[in-house]
Formats: C-alpha cells, structure tokens, sequence
C-alpha cells in the first residue's frame, strides 16, 4: 500500500497570522500660495459687504423718507397734533350721522369734542371757561361790537344750549380759537347757519379786524361724513394781521373756528385745523 500522506488535524494547524496591510500613504497639504490667500481674502470680504449692503438697502426700504439722513423732506408747514380720540359714547347711544339718530345729537361730552392744542402752542387762558364751558359772552368776543347784540339774539332764539371753546397761540405768531356751539337738534343748528351766519359774499356777523371775505377757492374742504364746512379768507388790504375763519355745521353742533396771524394767516394749518375739527365731530 502507498502510504497515504496525513493530514493535520484542525488542532494540529499552525495558527495563521494576518496579513499586515500597507499603511495608509499621507498626503501633506499643499501650503496655499500668497496669491491664492490674497483671492480668497477678496471674495469674502466682497461676500460681507453684499449682505450687509443688501440689508442695508432693505432696512432704507422700511424707513421714512424723514428718518434717512441726507434724505428728509422740507416741512409743508403742519402742525404736529396730539393723536385723536373720540371720547366715548353713553351706552345705548348711537353717533351723530347714525341712520337712528335723527336729531344728529352728539350725545358724546361736547367738552371732549373740541379740537386739542397742537404740540409746542400754548394755550389761551381766556377759553379755559369753567369746567370747560364757556359764556356766550365768550364766543361773541371774536364779532365786532356792533354785532354782538344781534348775534346773541340769534342764539336765544335759536335755543342754544351749551358752548365749548379752546384756543392757543404756536410759535409762529398764529392764534386759533375754537368754538362749539350745541343746539337742541341739526336742523335747528342748520338753520341758524344757512340762513343767519353766513352768506355767499362771506360771515354775516363781521369780525374784529376784518373788513371783507372771500370765500376759499384753492381748498375743497374736509370731506367728513355729515360736516359741511363754510370757510372765508380775509382779503386785502387788511391790516397788520391776516384772519381766516370757516363754520363747520356738524348735525346738533355749530363750529366757529378762527386763526388770525401777523403778515399772512397760513393756510396749510388752516385747513389741517379744519380737517381734523371734522373728524371729531363726524
């Protein structure tokens, strides 16, 4: 017999010992080229300013004309009034042009209703009144003496109820006097104005210092919901003063407003003080 070569068993094996792999090659990093950093250096200093240039622009977008340096507009001449407020009404009590108020009562405190002074004016110590209140004595001071007494027949008769009044003086030299005047209902207040305060040539009832009138063109007027505003301009020759004055016929209420001022009597805080007056009686 051929004698069979013997195999080792599994426990007569050499143990086989793993194959050592290569050692993984490093590469060094190229140190970058002066040249190359300069570059890199420029494209992320032009990244910073495009982002900030971007909100930047974004932020100008967002801000008032008058809140930009070098970009704020020349003022045209408004007053800068406190925000207004319509005081509340009583309960149950519908507003002056509400389809249910028929009488067009303001039944909101009149006192609260007369326009506030303007920030910087300072205010006229004859209209503080009592408690708010004023005399008719009071609001017929404006007329001229001749006129008084036919004027303060007009309201007895008229039925007047109350008088509320406020005026100030601003910097500029400009004086307003604002008065509102409460009837029993607006047709009695209509009335009295269509047909007693004004005319087409101008007031009825001439004003101290006032020769003649004309009647504002180059304004169209408040457009407040159940205001109608009569407004007239003192023309020349007039004296050292320029007046202005305008009705505001506002359901129940009358108002009689004026502004008087050396030289020339403005028109843009005119009409912005007839403007909001509307509002708040609207």
């Amino acid at each position: 017999m051929t004698d069979q070569q013997t195999l080792p068993t599994t426990e007569e094996q050499p143990e086989r010992q793993p194959v050592p792999f290569p050692a993984e090659t490093v590469t060094p990093r190229p140190r970058p080229r002066p040249r190359l950093r300069a570059a890199l250096r420029w494209v992320a200093a032009v990244a910073v300013f495009a982002i900030t240039g971007t909100g930047t622009a974004y932020g100008i977008t967002l801000m008032d004309r008058t809140d930009v340096p070098g970009l704020a507009t020349r003022s045209d001449g408004r007053w800068d009034y406190p925000e207004l407020v319509k005081p509340p009404l009583p309960s149950g009590s519908p507003g002056p042009v509400a389809a249910a108020n028929k009488a067009g009562a303001h039944y909101a405190d009149l006192r609260a209703l007369v326009l506030p002074a303007p920030h910087g004016a300072t205010p006229d110590p004859a209209l503080k009144g009592d408690d708010g209140w004023v005399t008719t004595k009071d609001f017929l001071a404006p007329y001229t003496e001749a006129s008084r007494s036919a004027l303060r027949q007009k309201l007895v008769d008229y039925g007047l109820r109350h008088v509320a009044a406020r005026g100030w003086t601003t910097p500029d030299g400009t004086r307003t006097r604002v008065y509102l005047l409460q009837f029993d209902t607006a047709a009695v207040a209509e009335d009295l104005l269509n047909k007693d305060l004004v005319s087409y040539s101008g007031p009825r009832f001439p004003l101290t210092g006032a020769a003649s009138f004309n009647q504002e063109d180059d304004f169209v007027g408040p457009t407040v919901k159940g205001v109608t505003p009569v407004y007239f301009t003192e023309v020349k020759p007039y004296g050292k003063e320029q007046l202005r004055m305008a009705y505001l016929g506002a359901g129940d209420t009358i108002a009689m407003i004026t502004q008087s001022r050396k030289g020339v009597a403005r028109a843009v805080p005119f009409w912005q003080t007839l403007t909001l007056q509307s509002e708040l009686l609207g």
